[in-house]
């Protein structure tokens, strides 16, 4: 958690030697092989709407937010899982994408607590943020049905709680667990409305083989894993850049 935000590309940058050319909303590209639609398009200044997917992560394109249209090709990919190839051209921001994010944003807050007034990452919740860049003003489903708000929060961990009840199964965190820590402590249990995040065999934090290197509380883009300090405190007033002790 910190006042301070790097630019997030969204994944991670091409390796590939070659450049190679592109277009996307009109603007012209020119970016290394082997780079997704999505970091493409934020190198050109163009924001498009993303979840689960990180530049610190390998893309996954679970969330179905950064869909794109591709001329020549059939329906919406996602940006972050479709590699530029050359002379491609995209279109980021049309009526028909905007319906499908909105639509998709939509089915997240359907099952999702509404309290972000007093939730700790209120002001610093991308789930939040991206509800407002897709411009979403109301939610056509009720409560009524299947959802996971009931869940049981874990809090065996001194450093940071587990809300599974707010969780919308990006899998970042898991990804965070075992890409950038190597622990691979998490795992999604479950398929389809089933998916949840696991501490290994359905153990709590602290029985598992989870480390509290706070790889997956960095990674998590709502307040599914947030640190006990900014629950029992609130946010930071301020950053400081500082060498690491």
């Amino acid at each position: 958690m910190t006042m301070l935000h790097d630019p997030d590309f969204g994944t991670p940058a091409g390796k590939g030697a070659a450049s190679i050319s592109a277009e996307v909303d009109g603007q012209p590209v020119r970016v290394p092989e082997g780079t997704s639609v999505l970091r493409a398009a934020a190198l050109a200044g163009i924001d498009i709407p993303k979840l689960c997917a990180t530049d610190s992560l390998e893309p996954f394109g679970s969330c179905r937010l950064c869909l794109v249209e591709i001329d020549g090709s059939r329906g919406t990919p996602a940006s972050c899982t479709t590699p530029v190839t050359d002379g491609m051209v995209v279109r980021t921001q049309t009526p028909k994408l905007a319906r499908l994010r909105e639509n998709v944003m939509e089915l997240y807050i359907s099952d999702h607590p509404l309290d972000c007034l007093t939730c700790a990452a209120n002001g610093d919740c991308e789930l939040q943020d991206m509800a407002g860049a897709v411009g979403l003003r109301e939610v056509r489903y009720g409560y009524e049905g299947a959802n996971h708000l009931d869940a049981a929060p874990d809090h065996s961990n001194p450093y940071f709680d587990f809300e599974p009840s707010k969780c919308i199964a990006c899998s970042r965190c898991v990804r965070a667990c075992g890409e950038v820590q190597g622990t691979f402590a998490l795992t999604i249990a479950g398929r389809g409305f089933d998916s949840k995040v696991t501490a290994g065999a359905g153990e709590s934090f602290m029985d598992s083989e989870c480390v509290s290197c706070g790889a997956c509380v960095q990674a998590c883009p709502t307040a599914t894993l947030q640190e006990r300090s900014v629950v029992q405190l609130g946010l930071p007033s301020r950053s400081v850049v500082t060498t690491c002790a």
